[in-house]
């Protein structure tokens, strides 16, 4: 009887038509957010500017999918900004002091962000320590890594090839790095629709107690979502780099704030258990375009982060109304 209770909690959603509901409203506020800028400045609807959106919004797409994940089962993630740093300081330091070859480089990137994101794992499943304190604890102790690899200096310079997955445009119109997006998003939203894996981080989320009740090891599920949430922040601060051709111990900071932005104005509930990976692509264009809508009208940045937090008090608002109506 608890198997049937937790395999029908486990659904993402029960029909199609709740699968828009979560992510209508996000839409809706997407589409009047494009007529507006559209109607106050020429620019915007430039095929030329609508390139230079989906280049920007890569690092932060690929981060917000391991946050949706995170935020699912009712987690957070502090620490990704500090992890990309130290991914990216990581990746310059074996390819261009110790010499190693650039894939390999990678490699080496993406596994420190692995047992980031498995040492925040362990702290919250095995010590019981708030994911908030956890994450925030890796946030200070990666960032300080990432400045000890090389003094807090930056590395620049490196393959062309590698520069050049940022910059060439494939048929023309998408870059290697805006495509890595696609493609995880796409994995993404595969396995929380198509997967047993990922129905039960919907479980979890609902509630963790029937979950484990029904023979799902919440802990090996909470461990396995930050360390895919801390590579997926590795591989957003290879993207960054290939963008940059440049790493430095500073990069990410705040970025832990957007990426967190983009999931809940994409619906996906900070209390677990519902959204998914459409309304966070939503989200992150939200983000992207109102950023880029906001520079074309020559808004001053600091003006800028004001915007932004009130769409983030909004959007946690209507979900929050929405759920008490539901």
């Amino acid at each position: 009887m608890v198997a049937l209770d937790i395999n029908e909690q486990s659904r993402p959603s029960g029909t199609w038509l709740k699968k828009l509901t979560g992510a209508t409203g996000p839409l809706v506020g997407l589409l009047a957010l494009c007529l507006f800028l559209s109607i106050s400045t020429d620019a915007f609807l430039s095929l030329r500017n609508g390139l230079n959106i989906l280049d920007q919004i890569t690092v932060l797409g690929i981060m917000a999918v391991g946050m949706t994940f995170v935020i699912l089962i009712g987690g957070i993630d502090l620490s990704v900004g500090s992890v990309l740093a130290l991914s990216m300081m990581v990746m310059g330091w074996t390819a261009n002091i110790a010499g190693m070859p650039m894939p390999l480089a990678i490699v080496f990137a993406l596994a420190a962000s692995a047992v980031s994101g498995l040492l925040v794992g362990l702290l919250v499943t095995l010590f019981r320590v708030p994911a908030f304190i956890a994450t925030l604890a890796m946030m200070s102790a990666a960032r300080g890594v990432a400045n000890m690899i090389t003094d807090g200096q930056q590395i620049v310079g490196f393959p062309d090839w590698f520069t050049m997955l940022a910059i060439d445009r494939h048929f023309g119109v998408l870059t290697a790095t805006v495509f890595l997006m696609l493609a995880v998003l796409l994995a993404a939203w595969i396995f929380l629709h198509f997967r047993a894996e990922g129905r039960m981080l919907y479980a979890v989320g609902g509630n963790p107690e029937v979950a484990r009740l029904a023979g799902i090891n919440t802990q090996i599920v909470t461990i396995g979502v930050y360390v895919v949430s801390a590579v997926l922040a590795g591989l957003a601060g290879i993207v960054l780099a290939a963008r940059l051709d440049s790493v430095q111990p500073s990069s990410g900071f705040g970025y832990e704030l957007d990426t967190i932005a983009a999931v809940v104005i994409g619906g996906t509930s900070l209390s677990g258990g519902s959204g998914g990976i459409g309304g966070t692509l939503i989200g992150v264009l939200i983000i992207g375009v109102l950023r880029n809508g906001l520079n074309l009208l020559n808004v001053s940045p600091f003006l800028q982060q004001v915007i932004i937090g009130v769409v983030i008090v909004l959007a946690v608002g209507a979900e929050t109304i929405r759920r008490r109506r539901a």
